[in-house]
């Protein structure tokens, strides 16, 4: 997943894409840094918080919104 994307929705929290353009998490600023929350969804389409993909990269913490650094730091291992 080395196409991630990220969509503004506020000051403090931007939406995670996968390269496909599915929803993999979020990125919220939390005490001055931006904190990724992984998102994933059930068969029936139910949120699963901390799960999809990226649940290995939960709570990965970012100085600033910088996509390169992202990309770098949610990679999949």
């Amino acid at each position: 997943m080395t196409e991630l994307q990220i969509k503004k929705i506020n000051d403090s929290l931007y939406v995670v894409l996968g390269a496909g353009g599915e929803h993999v998490g979020g990125l919220r600023l939390i005490n001055a840094m931006w904190k990724f929350k992984a998102i994933g969804y059930d068969a029936q389409g139910d949120i699963i918080p901390g799960g999809g993909p990226l649940t290995d990269r939960h709570n990965t913490r970012f100085a600033r919104i910088d996509l390169a650094e992202i990309r770098a730091g949610l990679r999949e291992s």
